[in-house]
């Protein structure tokens, strides 16, 4: 059944104007905007897209005239980019999963299935596992032996969930995610060129034929409540402790967290994010696009990359970091100014010289 103005405004804690039983089924932005949507014109600039749609509805901006722009209701909101995340939660139903367990999916007789579950076709979940309630598994997905899920979970399709691994209630993992695979753990007979080249700083030296041998990951990936992890995301398991995601986290797609990285809470880390082995991050930090940040280093509470960011050395807390190397973001600006004025001083050096 479609909600109604009224509903959306109750559960926005929005202020109605206008009809409170127009039907909606939707949101749009403005000029996209059928009958049946809800319009998104929270600020002046869209208001003369909402012509070009049929919206009958809108969100508006503080003192915006509803009836003069054609609407038969209106809602005011407090914070609009909040507004927008709970009304996407009231319009969006998730994916269409059948109650029940599916014929073709394979569930261990040791594994343990919460109340209520939502498993699909050709998932497979193995011994010993442990399913919260309520968990909802879409197609194709693993989740591997004594692995635990807890109560709540959405898996959309192809997502893994490797041996002994734990995760926490509400989490959500986009299609295509890794949960657990082995870190990037390898060791050679005698020192590699890696290890020559940071202790010298200058070059490897001698140069060694040898090979690489794999350093097995013992360790797990514990993951703590209400985690969104986006498609094709891995999270490496530890080789030895284990790897930690803590409480409210969120990951686009295409994150790399290796081993034994632990993550304070809610942190964000946007996509194309790579975090090295061992590194410790602190609670609310942000990784912007593309942001990469080396192996065994410290980064504080409250710290922002912006995108694109490449941190090699420990970063205290409540930093603004941009760069690469990654500087304070008014240094950054500073060190950028300075090189748009260097081929200007050159020539004028040059001259100098003559």
């Amino acid at each position: 059944m479609p909600l109604t103005l009224g509903d959306i405004a109750k559960g926005l804690n929005g202020r109605l104007m206008g009809d409170p039983d127009l039907p909606i089924t939707g949101a749009a932005e403005p000029a996209d905007a059928g009958p049946m949507d809800l319009a998104l014109a929270m600020s002046p600039k869209y208001a003369d897209r909402l012509g070009e749609g049929r919206a009958r509805a809108a969100i508006l901006w503080e003192g915006a005239d509803w009836r003069a722009l054609g609407l038969d209701g209106a809602l005011h909101v407090q914070r609009p980019r909040l507004a927008m995340a709970h009304l996407s939660a009231m319009i969006d139903p998730g994916p269409e999963i059948a109650p029940g367990i599916h014929p073709t999916a394979i569930v261990d007789p040791g594994a343990e299935i919460g109340a209520d579950p939502a498993i699909g076709p050709f998932v497979v979940i193995g011994r010993g596992a442990k399913i919260g309630d309520r968990a909802r598994i879409v197609a194709h997905c693993t989740v591997g032996p004594d692995a635990q899920l807890g109560d709540d979970a959405l898996l959309h399709p192809n997502v893994t969930i490797q041996h002994g691994v734990v995760i926490g209630h509400r989490f959500i993992a986009q299609p295509g995610a890794v949960i657990g695979g082995d870190g990037l753990s390898f060791v050679t007979p005698e020192a590699s060129g890696v290890e020559k080249a940071r202790a010298s700083l200058v070059d490897q030296g001698e140069i060694v034929d040898q090979s690489w041998t794999r350093i097995h990951s013992l360790g797990t990936v514990v993951i703590g409540d209400d985690v969104e992890v986006g498609a094709n995301t891995t999270i490496d398991r530890g080789t030895i402790r284990a790897t930690r995601i803590g409480n409210g986290c969120k990951l686009d797609n295409l994150v790399q967290i290796a081993h034994n990285v632990v993550m304070g809470r809610d942190c964000l880390a946007a996509a194309l994010t790579g975090i090295a082995g061992s590194t410790v991050i602190g609670d609310r930090c942000v990784f912007g696009g593309n942001t990469g940040v080396a192996d065994n280093i410290l980064i504080g509470d409250d710290v922002i990359l912006t995108g694109g960011t490449k941190v090699v050395s420990n970063v205290p807390a409540g930093r603004v970091m941009m760069g690469y190397p990654a500087v304070r973001l008014d240094q950054h600006v500073d060190i950028y100014k300075a090189l748009r004025r260097l081929p200007r001083f050159m020539r004028r050096f040059a001259a100098e010289q003559k």
